[in-house]
C-alpha cells in the first residue's frame, strides 16, 4: 500500500507481525542431555546463584547433570518440577531447560554427571535444600489462611 506523498503505509497486521517476530527469541539457548543419556520424562532446569551451588551439592543425596558459569549453577530437574512448587528465591526455574535471555553467549559447562543414564536431580530434596539455605518455609508447610 502506498500513501498520497508515494510513502510506503504499512497495515496493521503488518505492524503487529514485524512486533512479534522483535519479540521472539532467535534460539532459544536450552541445557543439553549429555551424550549417553536419556530423559524419558523431559527436562526443566533449576537455577541458583554461584555462590550457592557448593552449599546446595553436599545436602543433596542424589544429584545428576549440574551444569555452572560464572553467575549460576544449573540442575537439571525432570520436567513440571515447578507443579505446586514455590522455588525460593532467587532461585530461578527454567522450563524446558531454556535458559534466559544473557550477554553471555556460551552455554555453563558441565561440572557434574550421574552414573547411569538419568540425568535428573530429584526436585523435592532440591527444594528442600534451596529453602533450608535461604531460610524460607516450604510450600506445604505454611499457614492456610481462610
Amino acid at each position: 500500500m502506498t500513501g498520497a506523498c508515494g510513502t510506503r503505509v504499512l497495515s496493521l497486521n503488518s505492524l503487529v507481525r514485524l512486533q512479534r517476530g522483535r519479540n521472539t527469541p532467535a534460539t532459544p539457548r536450552r541445557l543439553p542431555v549429555p551424550d549417553g543419556m536419556t530423559a524419558p520424562m523431559g527436562c526443566d532446569a533449576v537455577a541458583v546463584p554461584a555462590r550457592f551451588g557448593p552449599l546446595v551439592l553436599p545436602r543433596l543425596p542424589r544429584v545428576g547433570c549440574v551444569y555452572a558459569d560464572e553467575a549460576h549453577w544449573w540442575w537439571l530437574v525432570p520436567s513440571d518440577s515447578d507443579y505446586a512448587l514455590e522455588w525460593p528465591a532467587p532461585a530461578h526455574y527454567a522450563a524446558g531447560a531454556v535458559l534466559p535471555d544473557t550477554e553471555a553467549p556460551e552455554l555453563p559447562g558441565l561440572i557434574h554427571r550421574p552414573d547411569g543414564t538419568l540425568p535428573y536431580t530429584p526436585p523435592i530434596p532440591l527444594y528442600l535444600a534451596l529453602c533450608r539455605l535461604t531460610d524460607t518455609t516450604p510450600a506445604w508447610s505454611r499457614p492456610v489462611s481462610a
